[in-house]
């Protein structure tokens, strides 16, 4: 009879009443437990108690060990050019009229945050146009000069007007003598200002009317600083796709989808085309040229456009959930990115806590500029107001850093070093 191989001693005999099996993930079952259901192991039953928390309570605390550096004063002076210390007082359909104007603050009020913050200057991007902006210079300007600068607006009012070319010019040539430092633009142009200000067909931004307000800017030296368009999802349906749903829904009239609105892409098209045909007119493109989240697209413009700049004002938020492509859009574009933050005082900013003037506002901006710090609010609030993301910090070199806090600005706005 021939010889029994032997088993190996890691293998069990085959006659063996006990199967092989590795209990490190699940203990062994029982008899009644093997009987019981062949179900999927991770299968739960849903706590019907809690699957309905409402997303507007939802208020998640990050198990996150992440660095927090505290930036409570940057490393070179600040000049943010994108600030709302007042607005004209009367409107139509969105259209800012009139001359009369309300005021958001007083020096008073802004200048101890700007000394512990170290903002050298304030640029008041809505000062209004004729008194009105006269008494925006006197009311900070003058009371504290090199500590704000005051821009004028458009006088929309008069669009309908068969002389509006040159009513426009004068307006715009009364407003540098009375010391405005630019011409701001809301988004009023494009998405609500329409023939007659608030009847007849909407205006576009390459209206051929308004190219005397773009050539006068450049024969007398005015940056002009414009808001176009808005952050893409503004313009689509807000449902359960849209990542600013929330913010739609707390701010409804921030919508621009269906009938009546342009779209996305053809206010950004109208605007280049004003930007081609106006080569000697200096251009700052607010919010990042509303393309933050595109920066491929607003830096080709920038390439393509030498007499454009971008501000970076209330888009911290998309700029830093995308840290590396942030970091090389600030190095290839270092000579033409302001610092701004689009902030606006208590209690009119108490709605838009990424736009809140005050100390926490800074150190955000701040800390996303200067450290490498991950995953933190863009804005201080409880709830993220623009969308459920976090942001990561780009940690921008000193020579860069001075450039975009003071230099680019200085430069533009034609203020000593």
């Amino acid at each position: 009879m021939a010889a029994t191989k032997p088993l190996s001693p890691h293998r069990p005999r085959i006659d063996s009443p006990v199967r092989a099996r590795c209990f490190c993930c699940s203990p062994p079952r029982s008899m009644i437990e093997r009987a019981a259901a062949d179900k999927n192991p991770l299968q739960t039953v849903r706590d019907a108690n809690k699957v309905g928390l409402r997303l507007s309570d939802f208020q998640p605390r990050s198990m996150l060990r992440a660095r927090l550096t505290r930036i409570e004063r940057p490393r070179f002076p600040v000049i943010d050019v994108h600030t709302h210390l007042s607005w004209m007082s009367r409107t139509r359909n969105g259209v800012s009229v009139g001359e009369d104007m309300t005021w958001f603050a007083t020096p008073d009020d802004l200048l101890p945050v700007m000394e512990h913050r170290g903002i050298r200057t304030m640029v008041n991007l809505t000062g209004g146009i004729g008194s009105g902006l006269e008494a925006a210079i006197a009311r900070f300007d003058r009371v504290a000069p090199g500590r704000f600068l005051t821009m004028t607006e458009p006088s929309f009012e008069y669009v309908a007007e068969s002389d509006y070319p040159q009513r426009q010019a004068d307006a715009l040539a009364h407003a540098k003598r009375a010391g405005a430092c630019g011409l701001k633009l809301l988004k009023t142009l494009g998405l609500y200002l329409r023939e007659r200000v608030d009847e007849g067909a909407r205006l576009t931004i390459d209206d051929a009317r308004f190219d005397s307000m773009w050539a006068t800017c450049a024969d007398l030296g005015l940056p002009i600083f414009i808001h176009s368009a808005d952050p893409a999802a503004f313009f689509l349906p807000t449902d359960r796709h849209n990542e600013r749903y929330e913010e739609l829904a707390h701010h409804p009239d921030w919508s621009f989808h269906g009938e009546g609105f342009p779209s996305y892409d053809e206010l950004i098209a109208a605007r280049d085309r004003v930007i081609a045909r106006h080569p000697r007119t200096t251009f700052v493109l607010m919010h990042v040229g509303s393309q933050a989240e595109d920066l491929d697209a607003i830096s080709a413009c920038l390439d393509r456009f030498p007499n454009v700049h971008v501000d970076i004002s209330a888009r911290v938020g998309e700029l830093g959930r995308q840290p590396r492509a942030s970091r090389r859009f600030f190095e290839r574009h270092q000579d033409r990115i302001l610092f701004g933050t689009d902030a606006v005082p208590a209690p009119w900013g108490d709605e838009v806590p990424q736009q809140l003037f005050g100390d926490a506002l800074y150190e955000i901006y701040y800390r996303f500029l200067e450290t490498e710090d991950e995953y933190f609010d863009y804005a201080p609030a409880d709830i993220p107001p623009q969308g459920r993301w976090s942001i990561y910090g780009i940690g921008l070199p000193d020579a860069i850093l001075r450039k975009v806090y003071h230099d680019n600005a200085a430069r533009l706005l034609g203020l000593s070093a």
